[in-house]
């Protein structure tokens, strides 16, 4: 059984791998998961989002209020850093208006989960990595709605209360639920903890693979230039992180943490909203799947670099 267990736990490890199998999978034979309706990325989403409610603990929310500084450092370069870049380089790059709204929503989306994998294996600041995602999750119903309308609105017509709605409901109440499971089923909660990252990375890979297969004709034929603004976004994010990091004095390991915070979004929750709220522009999903798969390949490649450079 304990064989079992550790099998499953491990797929986690592989999540760069996942991601990009079941990514080029959906793109080369679309009919492997087009079958898949794109209303079903809310309820994977919903499982990611509960897994982490289930492993938040009280801990998780104490470092907030104990290290108030290095949360404020990491969230407002989170909110600042990968908004203005997505804006900048979508400018840069004369992207298609579609497009261009799709990589504003990465960019405006909070911290992505698969961020406190990575810190740990870069032996960065975890505790700070999990209270950043924890409160760049809390704060994104009010504030990506609001960047969205900021960099986008003069693009398209945004309806920042329905996304901040959508966000609600497919971020925080899961959330919220998994918090409660874990308050009164800790028993129960405590046998299935161990399978949360598998689970996660899993659904995750689902998400990918959904949002390429129903937009891989699309993909095939334009997709080399938003590939190359989506991996710049996410390089010059983690870059800028990790310089804020060192501009604000923080020792190594919480720059690496800030780093990989600002760097990995939770682009599943872009593909999403783009889904829901802009399903006229169907190329806006794009950025996020592409996003999705880039980022798990880059983070493992940070996570390597880190590990190798001395400690400050």
């Amino acid at each position: 059984m304990m064989a079992i267990v550790k099998a499953i736990t491990n797929i986690s490890e592989f999540l760069g791998v996942l991601v990009l199998l079941f990514a080029g999978v959906a793109l080369y034979c679309p009919t492997a998961f087009s079958w898949i309706d794109t209303s079903a990325i809310n309820p994977m989403l919903g499982v990611i989002m509960f897994g982490m409610g289930l492993t938040l603990s009280p801990a998780d929310f104490r470092v907030v209020l104990s290290r108030p500084r290095d949360i404020l450092v990491g969230c407002i370069a989170q909110f600042t850093i990968m908004p203005l870049l997505a804006y900048g380089l979508t400018s840069a790059f004369s992207l298609p208006k579609e497009l261009a709204l799709g990589v504003i929503l990465v960019g405006c989306c909070p911290g992505g989960t698969a961020s406190n994998v990575i810190t740990y294996l870069s032996k960065g600041d975890l505790a700070l990595s999990v209270g950043m995602t924890a409160t760049s999750t809390l704060l994104a119903p009010l504030l990506t709605p609001l960047l969205v309308w900021l960099m986008a609105g003069t693009m398209v017509e945004v309806d920042t209360i329905g996304m901040l709605l959508s966000i609600v409901y497919v971020v925080i109440a899961p959330i919220i639920v998994g918090l409660l499971c874990q308050r009164f089923l800790p028993k129960l909660t405590k046998r299935v903890v161990p399978y949360l990252p598998a689970s996660s990375s899993i659904a995750i890979a689902f998400v990918v693979a959904i949002v390429v297969s129903h937009n891989a004709e699309r993909l095939m034929v334009g997709g080399a230039l938003v590939v190359l603004v989506v991996m710049l976004h996410n390089l010059f994010g983690l870059g800028l992180g990790y310089l804020i990091g060192r501009l604000s004095g923080l020792p190594e390991a919480k720059k690496r943490a800030i780093s990989i915070e600002v760097g990995m979004q939770n682009s599943g929750l872009a593909s999403s909203l783009a889904t829901l709220h802009f399903a006229a522009y169907p190329l806006a999903t794009i950025p996020g799947a592409i996003f999705s798969v880039w980022h798990n390949i880059s983070g493992a490649l940070v996570a390597l670099m880190y590990r190798k450079m001395k400690e400050q």
